[in-house]
């Protein structure tokens, strides 16, 4: 699987912050629904909450749309 790096401009997110961010959902209510259905991986573990922060370096995968990996945004 290809491992998408994302920037982000803070030094956290939210994890369903970071799904809409990253465009692997339009919408937080889309980001809420796959949290809970459990298709969010965080470094490896299923992650149910949808305030997770994120830091760069954390890994994301997403059932049936990829993976990302958080980076932090130059510039």
């Amino acid at each position: 699987m290809n491992i998408v790096e994302v920037g982000i401009k803070t030094e956290k997110i939210a994890l369903d912050q970071f799904l809409k961010w990253a465009q692997v959902v339009s919408t937080g209510g889309e980001a809420k629904a796959l949290i809970q259905e459990g298709l969010v991986l965080v470094n490896g573990a299923v992650e149910e909450r949808r305030g997770r922060r994120l830091q760069p370096g954390d890994q994301v995968v997403v059932e049936g749309r990829g993976g990302y990996r958080v980076i932090t945004h130059e510039g």
